[in-house]
C-alpha cells in the first residue's frame, strides 16, 4: 500500500544530515511542522515551516519539558486514515494529519559519559521524543517514522527516488527500527536507576566479535570495555579471550595490594597464582605451579609490569596480559609480538555485582560470589599456625575461582596443585596431588582448600598421606564429624568457613 507524504513533523537534537532531507521535503511541497532549535535551523536554510505552537496554542513551557505533548500533535500522528470515526474527530478538532515524524532523542547515554551531575543527567531523559516515536511507529500503516540520525540516509534516498511515496513494507521497517531505538533508550535509563542490572544492555553497546566459543558460532559483547581497560597492543579480543579476561580480573580483584600477586588463567580456571614481594617473583612462582597449562593462557597481576618481568614473561606464548600499569621499557619488550593483547586496567571495580546466564527459555541471574568466609572456626586437633592461616586464606580465595568440584593445594602463597571440574571431590584431590608431584613440589607443610564440604573423610586421609596437615572447607555435611574426628585424632588443623564456593 503506497502512501504519499503530505506533512512532516521534525524535532531533532542532532541536526547533522538533516539539511538534505529538509530540502527534499521542501522540493516535494510537503508541509513541515517544527519547534525550537529545529525550527530555527530550518528557517536558516530558507525552508518554511509551521511552528508546533500554532497547533497546540501553547508555547514551550517548563524549561522546554513540555512542547509537543498535546492532542493536536498526537492526534495527527495516531489518527487512522482508514477509520471514518478518527477522520471525523480530526476534522472536528482541526487536527492535521502528520504523515512523517522525524524525531531523535536527547543524548542520555552520551551525557552519562561526560558528567555525574544528576540534574544534567535527568534533564536528558526525553519524554516527548519517545512518545512521538512510539505513536508514529504504532501507526505505521499511515505514518513514516525516523528515530535516529543514522536512519536519515535511507529516508533521503526514498524521498529522492520515490517522490515522497512509501510502501507499507518500508514503513514497517522504519517502525521496527524506531521501536528498537526507544527500547535501547529506556534500557539505558533503567540501567542508570538500577546500576546492578546486567540482564539488559543497549544495542549501542553491542560489539560484534569474530565468532563465539567456536568458529561456527556467532557472538557479540554488550557493554563498554573502555570502562574496564585500555587495550595497548594486540588483535581484537575474541569471545574466549573475554571469558578468560573476566575470570582473570575476578581473581586478581580478590587480593589487596599488600603483596604482589600474579595469576594465570586457562579456560576460566586458575592454573597458576602466587603472591610475593615483587611482581617478577610472583610471576616466577605462578608459572612454576603449572608451566604446561600456562601455554596460551591469560595472565594478570595487581602491580606494575617492569622490564625484568616483561622479559621473563616474553619467553612463553600467552594470549593476554592484564595489569594496572606497564612501564615504557616493559611495553617495548611485550609489543614485540603484534598480536599479543596487552590490557591496562582503568576502573576500581571492573566486574559486575550480578551474573546472568541464558538457560532453557529464560535468563538465570544471581549475585556474584563475594567474600571468602563468614566464620573462622578451628575444629581440628590443633590450631593453625600464622603461616598456615595465611596460606589457608590464600588457598580458599584461589579455590573459589576453580570449577567445581575444586581442590587447591597451596604452600607459601603459591598454588602448587589444583583439581577442578571433576565429578567427584576425591578425583579433584587426586588430580591436585598429581599436579604437585608432576612439577616436583613437596606437599609437606602445604595446605588444602575445598570449595564445598567433604562428604566423607577419605579426602582428608588421602591428603594427609601426601603430607598435607591443614585444611579449610565450608562445612555443612551431615558427616562433617568424620573429617573433623580424623583431624583431631591425627593432630591436623581444620578450619570451617561457613561459606561454600561452588562454580559451575
Amino acid at each position: 500500500m503506497q502512501k504519499k507524504i503530505q506533512s512532516a513533523l521534525i524535532s531533532v537534537f542532532y541536526k547533522d544530515g538533516l539539511a538534505p532531507i529538509a530540502q527534499q521535503l521542501h522540493r516535494l511541497g510537503i508541509t513541515i511542522y517544527s519547534t525550537g532549535g529545529t525550527q530555527t535551523f530550518l528557517e536558516n536554510l530558507q525552508i518554511p515551516c509551521v511552528p508546533v505552537e500554532s497547533l497546540t496554542t501553547y508555547p514551550s513551557i517548563l524549561g522546554g519539558r513540555v512542547k509537543t505533548l498535546h492532542p493536536a500533535v498526537f492526534g495527527g500522528i495516531l489518527g487512522r486514515r482508514y477509520e471514518a470515526q478518527d477522520l471525523a474527530e480530526m476534522a472536528q478538532y482541526q487536527i492535521p494529519e502528520i504523515d512523517l515524524v522525524i524525531v531523535d532523542l536527547y543524548p542520555f547515554e552520551e551525557t552519562l559519559k561526560t558528567t555525574k551531575e544528576e540534574k544534567l543527567i535527568i534533564e536528558k531523559i526525553d519524554i516527548g521524543g519517545p512518545s512521538m516515536i512510539r505513536a508514529a511507529a504504532k501507526n505505521y500503516r499511515d505514518v513514516v517514522v525516523v528515530a535516529a540520525k543514522n536512519h536519515f540516509g535511507l529516508l533521503e534516498q526514498l524521498l529522492a527516488t520515490q517522490n515522497g511515496e512509501t510502501s507499507i513494507e518500508q514503513r514497517n521497517d522504519f517502525a521496527a527500527k524506531a521501536f528498537e531505538v526507544v527500547m535501547n533508550y529506556d534500557i539505558a535509563i533503567s540501567n542508570y536507576f538500577n546500576p546492578s542490572n546486567t540482564t539488559q544492555q543497549t544495542s549501542s553497546q553491542k560489539q560484534i566479535l569474530r565468532y563465539g566459543e567456536n568458529p561456527h558460532q556467532q557472538a557479540a559483547f554488550y557493554g563498554n570495555l573502555n570502562e574496564v581497560f585500555t587495550q595497548l597492543n594486540g588483535k581484537e579480543l575474541s569471545y574466549n579471550n573475554l571469558v578468560d579476561v573476566d575470570a582473570a580480573i575476578q581473581l586478581i580483584s580478590e587480593f589487596t595490594l599488600d603483596a604482589s600477586v600474579f595469576g594465570i588463567i586457562k579456560h576460566t580456571n586458575v592454573c597458576g597464582v602466587a603472591a610475593a614481594e615483587s611482581v617478577h617473583t610472583a610471576w616466577i612462582k605462578a608459572l612454576a605451579g603449572d608451566p604446561e597449562s600456562a601455554f596460551g593462557g591469560v595472565l594478570v597481576t595487581n602491580g606494575e609490569v617492569d622490564k625484568t618481568t616483561a622479559e621473563a614473561i616474553n619467553e612463553i606464548f600467552f594470549e593476554v596480559l592484564i595489569a594496572p600499569a606497564f612501564n615504557s621499557d616493559a611495553l617495548e619488550v611485550l609489543k614485540s609480538k603484534k598480536n599479543r593483547i596487552l590490557l591496562q586496567l582503568v576502573g576500581e571495580k571492573a566486574t559486575s555485582t550480578q551474573q546472568s546466564k541464558s538457560l532453557l527459555n529464560g535468563v538465570l541471574t544471581q549475585a556474584t560470589d563475594e567474600g571468602n568466609f563468614t566464620e573462622w572456626k578451628e575444629v581440628g586437633g590443633r590450631t593453625t599456625s600464622d603461616a598456615e592461616k595465611e596460606d589457608l586464606i590464600f588457598a580458599n580465595l584461589v579455590c573459589k575461582h576453580l570449577k567445581s568440584n575444586a581442590i587447591a593445594l597451596v604452600k607459601n602463597k603459591q598454588l602448587i596443585g589444583k583439581g577442578c571440574g571433576q565429578t567427584s571431590r576425591i578425583d579433584s584431590l587426586r588430580q591436585a596431588i598429581e599436579k604437585a608431584n608432576q612439577f616436583d613440589f613437596s606437599l609437606a607443610g602445604a595446605v588444602l582448600a575445598s570449595d564445598a564440604f567433604f562428604p566423607f573423610n577419605d579426602c582428608v586421609q588421602i591428603a594427609h598421606s601426601a603430607g598435607i596437615e591443614a585444611f579449610i572447607q565450608p562445612g555443612g555435611s551431615i558427616r562433617d564429624k568424620d573429617s573433623i574426628e580424623y583431624c583431631v585424632t591425627n593432630q591436623l588443623a581444620m578450619v570451617i568457613t561457613g561459606l561454600r564456593h561452588f562454580k559451575h
